[in-house]
């Protein structure tokens, strides 16, 4: 009988681990400056982007403990897939808490509406293009090669980061140039846009996985097994992620094999194919004689 090493584990955690770290630390000074910043000179958008920073770099702490968590657990025993399905679960979570944040800064702006406060536009300025260099270290140290999904969420974290920093530029060169101090809780509004969006994204992309949708096209896998030498039908193919970076199957195939051993190579160019075309480094295959009723209850 052949035999396969079934793999769980992607070989770049580790790389994932020290950017989420390294950008977890990157953002939390930037939060502590910004926050400081926001409450010493009076602008509700630049404390805003503060707020932003801090959940960013809570969200990726959170990320960084599930990869971690993940990698220290091996499958086994009741966990028979590890732990993995935490990085989804993060990924989730990092998603929900960004509405309390929204919630925060749409009223700071409408109490900013009803009651104007004068703005220090030159330290507010400053602090707020240290902002946006903060949040383009952080691009460059995730940018590059294939992202996890919490790489993914941190990196749409970011862009939303740079975006509110260039709100609040602007805000508060039209501040400066006309005395407009409504423009700083308007820009806020828009800053909480920005997170609602980062947040529909995240809980999008872990949602597909909670409720197992395929990583790829069904269609597509049937066809090249079916492409292989012996193989006259493929029944009740499943496709499903445990996380961004591991895709699992299960398939029955309905051979035309002779022998015990031409079985077993057939099983094993099945898992070749699986592996190098698809990227799905766990799967169930049965090989049979002939079809077989599958049903789901």
């Amino acid at each position: 009988m052949a035999t396969r090493e079934h793999g769980a584990e992607p070989t770049s955690e580790d790389q994932s681990v020290r950017k989420l770290g390294l950008v977890a630390a990157i953002n939390f000074v930037g939060f502590v400056i910004e926050l400081i910043g926001g409450l010493v000179f009076g602008s509700v958008a630049l404390l805003g982007d503060a707020f932003h920073m801090l959940f960013d770099s809570l969200a990726y702490i959170i990320a960084l403990g599930a990869t971690v968590i993940a990698r220290r657990l091996n499958p086994g025993g009741r966990w028979s897939y590890g732990l993995h399905r935490i990085e989804p679960f993060a990924a989730f979570l990092n998603g929900v808490l960004l509405i309390p944040m929204v919630l925060y800064l749409v009223y700071e702006s409408y109490q900013r509406y009803l009651s104007p406060v004068e703005i220090d536009t030159t330290m507010t300025l400053i602090l707020a293009t240290g902002g946006l260099l903060i949040n383009v270290a952080s691009v460059y140290v995730l940018q590059g090669g294939e992202m996890s999904l919490n790489e993914r969420g941190a990196f749409y974290h970011l862009l939303g980061d740079a975006g509110a920093s260039i709100a609040v530029i602007i805000s508060i060169l039209v501040i400066r140039f006309t005395d407009i101090y409504l423009v700083d809780p308007a820009t806020a509004v828009i800053i909480a846009g920005l997170i609602v969006w980062s947040a529909i994204i995240l809980l999008r992309e872990s949602g597909v996985i909670f409720f197992q949708e395929s990583p790829i096209e069904p269609e597509e896998v049937e066809i090249a097994i079916e492409s292989l030498d012996d193989v006259v039908d493929v029944e009740d193919l499943h496709v499903w992620a445990l996380s961004s970076q591991i895709s699992v199957a299960s398939v029955f195939v309905v051979d035309s094999t002779v022998t015990l051993d031409e079985r077993d190579a057939l099983v094993a160019r099945i898992h070749d194919l699986l592996e190098s075309e698809f990227d799905i480094t766990h799967a169930t295959v049965e090989v049979v004689a002939q079809h077989h009723e599958h049903t789901l209850t």
